[in-house]
């Protein structure tokens, strides 16, 4: 391989799915580049990794990790992203700034699904991207049966660029298919070199020519020495490999094992070689060569010790300590290791930085001297599936606690929080039941705010069947100016969606017309409680006559008069609880297409059909609608049936009649939380 001169500073991903080993190759590569001293463990929570106390408590990563290190003269920055499908926000944010990713998979064909979603992002930005199947060492399926499964879920070619050697059911070490030289694996120390073993040496000549076929798909050139049966050179074939990579046509793939520190070398050598330079990356994101220096957000924090840090990619530098972007002065340059923080005067184009209190920086914000915006629209934020009703375990945090939402999320977009207009409830949104746990965890060990949670109430309804005609007076004699209304009101039913209609066949001025507005507001007032203790919908009250006292009548007489009026009248409407309906898409890998549909019948859902999901081979969609007390906990039960891949969009469809026990049940809830 031709030597490479030094490139500018450069960024790679590492992403995959929870518990494929990220965070070990992290460690491997920041020993390996000499950015540390001593590999960490997660079991012992001392990685660079996984320091905030959310991710030792749960030995899991729960926010994406950035580290720069230094390998053969160029400068690196690696983001190990969380591998929990509800956080993948995080991994989608980082992927979207980087040169190239690394996804980790294991050497499992069965979890092959539970790289999909990653995959299906990457090819749909063409982010250029390496497999690093992990774990090898302890391997008990093949690499072809683990790549041919990969492959089902990739819309680019997996192209093997090295094959196993095994020293019984154990793998040892690897043969190279450009140089076709044969490693074996040494514990602690450097790969050695040795002969390429004969039980490998006929599928060495088998693999290489499918690598090399892969190539020629997208070089008439090299097809047509393949053609002529003539041997390509290594150099050709590795600026082949580079050329392809850095266009998005193929996704080439390796093996290693991270906690044995096997395939890092390997590894490192292809990224180094084949990862596109950064203006080729800012050229795919519309970004321009030349311009004034500008740097796109990818992930906000807030610490006690350093207040807000905005992570950036620098697109056109330099951006300098004190320098004013989007308005704002910047406090701090910091190249990052984990939570360490160095600090240094400039960002050149190519690095990884935090800048320090820009307070109205946001995460996908492109910061510039004028503020100006250019490059290839970010993607909206994933839309929330789970939600958990919140409240400050002290009352005296009730003011903080808005303020700290908005921090959480802002440095998680993904999130969301707000009042719930029907139940009055402050609601926190988000991927899953996991994420929304982090969170809360976050607000106790970064703002000191203890809150509780729980299920959200649903917003049910209420509406009638029948009508009435009512009479109300509301007389009232307290000496001096008393108190005097009369109405007499027709309720009856509307269809279902039509909403609350008011009027009136007032004549003779039985009722003056200033009091009819105030008649008026008093139904509406009525109608937040009706008598199943939900709001009313759908009906229509008409004020058909009355009476009034030239001296005794006023506003608040004929206001009350109306409550009275509804509230004795209501019950004879025969009134019926109505349950919100969501209609509901579900998206699953089609070996699980049925498994779904129980799931959905299980849970009082209406099956509406299925069908092929656009754009992803070997999908479904299965469309339903679903009581939307059912929707609470869909996610964690729909993953739980899919390997974690299985997602769903959802909206609000109408209103529905309950009856029966279940009807019964949630009115003597209500009137017992009422009561309460």
């Amino acid at each position: 391989m031709t030597e490479k001169p030094s490139s500018a500073p450069r960024c790679a991903a590492l992403v995959g799915s929870y518990l494929s080993g990220k965070s070990s190759l992290l460690e491997s590569i920041l020993s390996y580049t000499g950015a540390i001293g001593r590999r960490g463990s997660i079991r012992e929570g001392n990685t660079v990794a996984d320091s905030a106390p959310e991710a030792r408590d749960r030995q899991m990563s729960t926010e994406l990790t950035v580290a720069t290190t230094e390998y053969l003269g160029d400068t690196w920055t690696f983001i190990d992203c969380p591998g929990s499908i509800e956080l993948a926000q995080e991994a989608y944010n980082a992927l979207l700034v980087v040169d190239a990713a690394v996804v980790v998979c294991e050497p499992e064909p069965q979890k092959a699904l539970t790289v999909a979603p990653l995959l299906r992002f990457v090819d749909q930005f063409r982010i250029p991207h390496i497999l690093f199947i992990n774990k090898m060492d302890i391997a008990t399926s093949g690499v072809r049966a683990t790549l041919e499964a990969l492959q089902a879920q990739s819309q680019r070619p997996l192209v093997l660029r090295e094959i196993p050697i095994r020293d019984g059911d154990k793998v040892s070490g690897f043969v190279d298919l450009v140089s076709e030289r044969a490693f074996r694996w040494q514990s602690g120390k450097p790969s050695e070199l040795i002969t390429v073993p004969e039980a490998v040496a006929e599928r060495t000549q088998e693999e290489r020519a499918r690598m090399l076929e892969a190539l020629a798909d997208f070089d008439d050139a090299l097809l047509e020495k393949l053609l002529e049966d003539a041997v390509p050179s290594a150099d050709e074939v590795y600026a082949g490999l580079a050329r392809d990579l850095q266009q998005d046509l193929i996704v080439p793939v390796f093996f290693g094992s991270a906690e044995g520190m096997h395939g890092i070398t390997r590894l490192l050598k292809a990224l180094r070689h084949e990862t596109p330079e950064p203006r080729l990356t800012a050229q795919r994101l519309g970004i321009a060569a030349t311009g004034e220096p500008c740097a796109r957000v990818f992930k906000t924090q807030h610490a006690s010790h350093t207040g807000k840090l905005s992570l950036v990619r620098v697109w056109r530098g330099p951006i300098a300590d004190g320098a004013v972007l989007n308005g704002e002065r910047i406090a701090g340059v910091n190249r990052l290791l984990g939570s360490r923080l160095e600090k240094i005067p400039a960002a050149a184009a190519g690095d990884v930085v935090a800048l320090g209190r820009l307070d109205a920086a946001e995460t996908s914000q492109l910061l510039s001297p004028s503020g100006n915006s250019e490059g290839t629209p970010w993607p909206p934020p994933l839309t929330p599936l789970f939600s958990l009703a919140i409240q400050p375990a002290q009352r005296a945090d009730e003011v903080k606690l808005t303020s700290a939402l908005a921090k959480v999320v802002g440095e998680d977009p993904s999130l969301s929080f707000g009042h719930d207009p029907d139940t009055g409830e402050l609601l926190l949104w988000g991927q899953g039941e996991i994420q929304l746990q982090i969170a809360i965890d976050r607000l106790k060990n970064r703002f000191n705010i203890q809150v509780t949670s729980r299920r959200p109430q649903v917003p049910y309804k209420e509406t009638i069947r029948g009508a009435v005609s009512q009479h109300a007076r509301h007389k009232k004699q307290s000496g001096g100016h008393g108190e005097f209304g009369d109405v007499h009101i027709d309720i009856k039913p509307r269809g279902r969606g039509e909403g609350f209609v008011f009027g009136d066949k007032i004549t003779g001025g039985v009722v003056p017309k200033q009091y009819i507005p105030a008649v008026e507001l008093g139904v509406r007032e009525y109608l937040s409680r009706g008598p199943l203790g939900f709001s009313v919908v759908d009906l229509e009250v008409t004020l058909t006559d009355g009476q009034y006292h030239t001296v005794d009548s006023s506003d608040m007489a004929f206001r009350k008069a109306a409550q009275l009026a509804m509230r004795e009248g209501m019950p004879k409407c025969s009134p019926v609880l109505l349950e919100p309906i969501f209609s509901v898409r579900i998206a699953v890998p089609n070996e699980f297409t049925s498994r779904v549909q129980r799931l959905v019948s299980g849970r009082r859902g209406q099956i509406l059909g299925y069908e092929p999901k656009a754009d992803w081979p070997g999908w479904d969609e299965v469309a339903a609608l679903l009581p939307q007390v059912e929707m609470h906990g869909l996610v964690v039960e729909l993953r739980s049936a899919t390997l974690g891949v299985g997602t769903f969009a959802w909206s609000f469809d109408h209103l529905q009649e309950l009856t029966g026990k279940l009807a019964d049940d949630v009115v003597a809830q209500r009137q017992a939380q009422l009561a309460g």
